[in-house]
């Protein structure tokens, strides 16, 4: 009999539970927290993307002091403060990240990415010690490439690289990097042959262009590669071979690519005309 009491309670309790109307002030609360959250989500997105660096960081700094231990906001910080292209101030801001207890091994490689903004080789090299073997990905390996490329261990770098273009479907960057490292090396075929792969993958980066100019340059190749320009683009790369060629004294050809780079222009060309200028002065 008691058993049935208590049971006959129990299901009064859940019934009265059921019937009983919700708080609407507590539901409208509820409502509006989810509704921040989501709010906030997309605000910090956003200052990481289209906003201004400098604006992003103070809206990270100010929400930080508001809420300090946040990992995502002190990221959100960091990552502003690389954007902004303060990398000293960046350091330390990733180095509070790492320190966090919820931090991982990417915020590891985000904070030697920082040190080699700010010219510190051995302090990227340091951290990208303490971070796992087993840790494999493509910014990991190419800031290790890059390490290398500063200790002059080609063998490394080369190796790093070679990892690093296996790890992304967009490995132009990478192979510009790559045929730079080559390119101090002397070895301007290599150097060539890389710059060539860079623009296989993106043909509009105009960096690996350059590159690939001053590569042939130095073989002293003073003809334009055949890839895909615009007018400015090919006025700009005439210029360029152009100072090659005059850097290794052959000066009538730096001329003819100068006047060449000048027609060519659509606009007026400055700085081939001043670079034409020093020429005549000089002779």
């Amino acid at each position: 009999m008691r058993h049935t009491i208590i049971m006959t309670l129990s299901a009064a309790a859940i019934g009265l539970s059921a019937c009983t109307p919700p708080d609407p002030e507590a539901e409208v609360e509820r409502a509006l927290k989810d509704l921040n959250v989501v709010d906030e989500s997309n605000l910090n997105d956003l200052m990481l993307t289209v906003g201004d660096p400098n604006e992003a960081v103070n809206y990270f700094a100010g929400a930080n002091a508001n809420d300090p231990g946040r990992i995502d906001l002190q990221r959100g910080l960091a990552k502003s403060l690389v954007r902004a292209k303060r990398p000293q101030e960046a350091i330390q801001a990733w180095a509070n990240v790492v320190a966090h207890g919820e931090s991982t091994h990417a915020d590891s490689v985000d904070l030697a990415d920082a040190y080699i903004r700010a010219n510190e080789w051995d302090a990227a090299a340091s951290t990208l010690n303490t971070i796992p073997p087993t840790y494999e990905t493509f910014k990991r390996y190419r800031l290790e490439a890059m390490v290398a490329d500063s200790r002059q261990q080609w063998d490394k770098a080369d190796s790093f690289y070679e990892i690093a273009v296996g790890l992304t479907t967009r490995p132009a960057t990478v192979y510009n990097n790559w045929g730079y490292s080559k390119l101090t090396r002397g070895d301007y075929v290599g150097a060539e042959r890389h710059f060539s792969d860079a623009l296989r993958f993106d043909d509009s980066l105009f960096t690996a262009k350059n590159n690939l100019v001053l590569a042939r340059g130095a073989r002293r190749e003073y003809s334009l590669p055949v890839v895909r320009m615009t007018q400015v683009e090919r006025a700009q790369l005439l210029h360029t071979l152009a100072l090659a060629a005059i850097k290794q004294n052959d000066v009538t050809i730096g001329k003819s690519l100068l006047n060449e780079a000048i027609e060519t222009h659509p606009r007026y060309f400055e700085a081939a005309v001043r670079a034409l200028e020093a020429l005549d002065n000089s002779a």
